[in-house]
C-alpha cells in the first residue's frame, strides 16, 4: 500500500510537470541573481514569447540553432550590461495557432507575458484592448529616420508607438518568366534581383497575351493569374486589388470607405478578369494555398508570394524538390502607374503586467534588442526594417535593396482599427457573392463596407484607444 502511495505522489507530480511545460519550449538566461545583495541591484524575472521566425541568431546554420537562440543571447547580452536591475529572462516560443488562446488565458489570470516579439498584424487587437504599453518614448530620432515611414505607420495605433519594428516580410506578385517567354512577354520581363513595377495597362495586357499565347506553347493547362476567395487566408493581396484604383479603403477615423465609383471599380475589375478567364477558374472556391501550389506546378503564371514563400520555393527548387522554372517578382499594379506594397512588419511589445519594475525593465529589453548594432543584424533572417542593415547586406542580399526601394509604396493594410481578426471574416463572403454573380460589384462593396464598419464601431466602443480609458 505504501508503494501504492508514493508511485500515485510520483505520478502526480510528473503530471504537473508535463502540464507546467506544455507544448512550447521555454529557456532562460540570466544575470547573476544571487549577486543581489553584493551589487545592490535588486533581481526582477521577465518572460518573453514569441512564434517561430528564424532558428539561429544571425542564421539557421548555427550549431544549435533553435527559434529563440536570438532572445537568449539578447537576454544574456543585455543582462551583462544592464544597471538598473538583476535580470532573469525566461523564453517560451509559441506555436502561431496557440498564441490567442495562450495570450488569452493569461490575460484573464493576470499573467501576461512581459514581452512577446510577433507580427504587429496579429497583435493589434491587444493594443485596442488596453493589453499592451506604449513604446513611444523609446524611439529616437535616429532611429525614426533609419526605419521608413510605412514601418512606423504599422506600428502607430492613434499618435503612439505599440510595437519596435524588427523586421519584415512584404508582399508582392511572382512571375513565371519562362511563360511570359512563351507568351511573346519578353518586353514585360524585370531582372532576377529586380521588382519589376508594370502600369495597369500593361498588367491587362500581360494577361490577355497569357490567355491567348499559352494554349499553344507548351502551357495547355494553365492559367493568367492566381485569384482566391474560399477563407481569409491571403486576403491582403485581396485588399490590395481593392486598392488599385485609388481608394485609400479606410478614412481619417478609422471606417472602410470603399462604397465609392473608385471601390466599384476595383471590385468590378476583378469580376471582369474572371470572366474574361484571366484567373483560376471558380476563384470563390480557392484557397491561397491552392493557388501557391498551382503556380508552382506551372498551371498560373503569376501569383502572390512574400520572402518566406519565395525562398521556400528557390530552396525546393535548387534541393531538386520543386520542379525548377525562372520565378521573379512584380509590384501589384494600379491605375496611378504607382505600385501598391504591403508588408507584415515584425517586432517587440510589452504587456502591461501593473509591476512597474518589470515594465520599465521590459521596455529597456524591448529597446536593446531592437537597436543593439550587433543584434538588429539577425533581422536579415527576414527582410531588414532598417536601411543601415539593408546597406550592410544588400551585396549578399541584392534583394534587400529592391524591398526597402518599394518601402515608400507600402500601405497599412490593416488600418491598425479596432476588431481587425474579425473585420477579416467579413470580406471574403462578399467576394464569393462577386465572383458567383449572386451580388453585383456595387453590392458587394456596400454589403462589405456595411458589415465591417458594424464590426469596428463595435469594437471601438470597448477599445482604450478611442475610449481614452
Amino acid at each position: 500500500m505504501r508503494n501504492n502511495t508514493f508511485y500515485s505522489v510520483l505520478l502526480t507530480l510528473l503530471l504537473l510537470s508535463i502540464i507546467g511545460t506544455g507544448c512550447s519550449s521555454s529557456n532562460s538566461s540570466s544575470s547573476d541573481g544571487g549577486n543581489e545583495a553584493a551589487n545592490g541591484k535588486e533581481t526582477v524575472e521577465l518572460s518573453v514569447w514569441l512564434t517561430p521566425q528564424w532558428k539561429g541568431v544571425l542564421d539557421a546554420t548555427e550549431e544549435g540553432a533553435d527559434y529563440d537562440s536570438f532572445i537568449l543571447k539578447a537576454a544574456e547580452k543585455f543582462a551583462a550590461q544592464y544597471s538598473k536591475y538583476n535580470v532573469k529572462i525566461n523564453t517560451q516560443v509559441i506555436a502561431g495557432d496557440q498564441r490567442d488562446q495562450m495570450l488569452n488565458v493569461n490575460l484573464s489570470s493576470g499573467t501576461p507575458p512581459d514581452v512577446f516579439f510577433e507580427s504587429v498584424f496579429a497583435m493589434g487587437d491587444y493594443v485596442h484592448r488596453g493589453a499592451l504599453v506604449p513604446l513611444t518614448d523609446l524611439v529616437d530620432d535616429q532611429d525614426r529616420s533609419d526605419i521608413a515611414s510605412g514601418y512606423w505607420d504599422a506600428v502607430t495605433f492613434n499618435k503612439d508607438v505599440y510595437f519596435y519594428p524588427f523586421q519584415n516580410n512584404p508582399g508582392t506578385l511572382v512571375y513565371n518568366a519562362d511563360m511570359f517567354k512563351a507568351a511573346g512577354l519578353d518586353a514585360y520581363i524585370g531582372g532576377e534581383q529586380e521588382i519589376k513595377t508594370w502600369t495597369l495597362a500593361d498588367y491587362e495586357e500581360i494577361l490577355s497575351k497569357l490567355k491567348n499565347n499559352l494554349s499553344g506553347s507548351g502551357y495547355a493547362n494553365a492559367y493568367p493569374m492566381a485569384l482566391y476567395g474560399m477563407n481569409n487566408q491571403g486576403d491582403t493581396w485581396n485588399l490590395a486589388y481593392l486598392r488599385m484604383f485609388g481608394n485609400p479603403f479606410f478614412d481619417e477615423t478609422g471606417h472602410i470607405i470603399l462604397n465609392d465609383e473608385k471601390g466599384v471599380k476595383a471590385a468590378s475589375w476583378l469580376k471582369k478578369i474572371v470572366d474574361a478567364g484571366y484567373t483560376n477558374p471558380g476563384p470563390e472556391s480557392v484557397t491561397s494555398n491552392d493557388a501557391n501550389g498551382m503556380f508552382l506546378n506551372q498551371q498560373l503564371a503569376i501569383s502572390f508570394t512574400n520572402p518566406v514563400l519565395y525562398n521556400n520555393a528557390r530552396a525546393d527548387m535548387d534541393s531538386g524538390k520543386q520542379t525548377k522554372f525562372d520565378m521573379r517578382l512584380a509590384n501589384i499594379p494600379s491605375e496611378s502607374g504607382d505600385p501598391l506594397t504591403f508588408t507584415y512588419v515584425v517586432g517587440a511589445s510589452v504587456f502591461q503586467s501593473k509591476d512597474a519594475k518589470r515594465v520599465e525593465a521590459a521596455k529597456d529589453f524591448v529597446r536593446f534588442i531592437s537597436t543593439d548594432a550587433e543584434l538588429v543584424k539577425s533581422s536579415k533572417n527576414g527582410i531588414p526594417v532598417r536601411s543601415s542593415v539593408i546597406s550592410e547586406y544588400e551585396k549578399q542580399y541584392p534583394l534587400f535593396k529592391a524591398y526597402n526601394e518599394n518601402a515608400k509604396y507600402v500601405f497599412n493594410f490593416t488600418g491598425n482599427v479596432p476588431g481587425y481578426s474579425q473585420l477579416r471574416e467579413q470580406l471574403y463572403p462578399e467576394l464569393q457573392a462577386l465572383y458567383t454573380g449572386v451580388k453585383t460589384p456595387e453590392q458587394a462593396v456596400k454589403d462589405y463596407q456595411d458589415h465591417g464598419n458594424q464590426v469596428i464601431d463595435t469594437n471601438r466602443n470597448s477599445s482604450v484607444i478611442f475610449s481614452n480609458k
